[in-house]
């Protein structure tokens, strides 16, 4: 899918437990603002969210399995990717792509995001889980949701 890429992460693991590095800024096409944290529980699903703005994202799941979806809203095209402890990846998304995350486990989740949130002005848009495009790629079908997400799929 043209923007998205998946990145491979080096763990270092010994006795004391693991070492992992996470995001460089030549992994990003621009500048990172802001980094995020999420725990989620097993049957969760963020999203699908977009940035008319262009907010770019670096996903990375620090411990657990996240199945991460991209739609990119022109083509119809799908990207899926499990990421985490299984395989230690991040995954960069361009903004104007559709973008969320399954927790296949309980999960803690960072987003490295180009844009600082503004909560007077947001830049969050939302597809519903289950639009047609993706309702296939998700593991569950009665996902935990936000009430922005489940109000999307209503």
């Amino acid at each position: 899918m043209t923007g998205v890429e998946v990145i491979p992460l080096r763990r270092f693991e010994d006795d004391r437990g693991w070492f992992l590095e996470l995001a460089r800024a030549s992994w990003m096409r621009k500048e990172w603002r802001q980094t995020n944290a999420s725990f989620s529980r097993k049957g969760t699903i963020r999203g699908l969210h977009y940035h008319e703005r262009g907010q770019d994202d670096l996903f990375a799941c620090l411990y657990g399995m996240a199945r991460v979806v991209v739609l990119d809203r022109e083509s119809g095209q799908t990207f899926t990717q499990d990421i985490g402890d299984d395989n230690p990846a991040a995954v960069y998304i361009p903004g104007h792509h559709a973008h969320g995350f399954e927790a296949l486990t309980d999960l803690l989740f960072c987003y490295h995001v180009t844009e600082e949130y503004d909560a007077a002005d947001p830049d969050e848009h939302v597809i519903a889980w289950n639009d047609p495009r993706v309702a296939h790629l998700w593991r569950t079908q009665s996902p935990i949701l936000s009430e922005r997400d489940n109000a999307a799929s209503s």
